[in-house]
């Protein structure tokens, strides 16, 4: 009787502890999008400047989505001119790597080459 009474207890254990380990997974997998909406100033400077984010968000832990340049298209409202959409692994990269020292050196060049209208992240559900 002892025996079948500590085996269900195992059990019970271990589907608590595979229960709370499947939820912080699932918090952990959440992706996010940062979608940002631009003007550009220099083409020519754009084309260059575009590489060089896309490799400082890779190395971050983001994955540019090839959006910049792209056509915009309205369904509702004023489309912005330019957009440009990246996706993360957590929401904590995406607000990490914009306070980032990676990001402040590309500074001088991106105020060259574009003008952010606006800028947000997206979380998944």
């Amino acid at each position: 009787m002892k025996t079948h009474i500590t085996v269900a207890l195992s059990m019970l254990t271990g589907i608590a502890v595979g229960g709370f380990a499947v939820q912080g997974l699932n918090a952990q997998g959440k992706k996010a999008y940062t979608v940002t909406e631009n003007q550009v100033l220099d083409q020519k400077l754009v084309a260059e400047f575009a590489g060089r984010v896309a490799q400082a968000q890779a190395a971050a832990g983001g994955r540019n989505l090839n959006t910049g340049g792209g056509k915009v298209v309205a369904m509702e409202g004023t489309p912005p001119a330019r957009v440009a959409i990246t996706e993360w692994q957590s929401l904590e990269k995406a607000e990490a790597f914009f306070k980032s020292k990676a990001w402040t050196d590309l500074a001088p060049e991106r105020d060259k080459a574009i003008k952010t209208i606006r800028r947000y992240a997206v979380e998944e559900r």
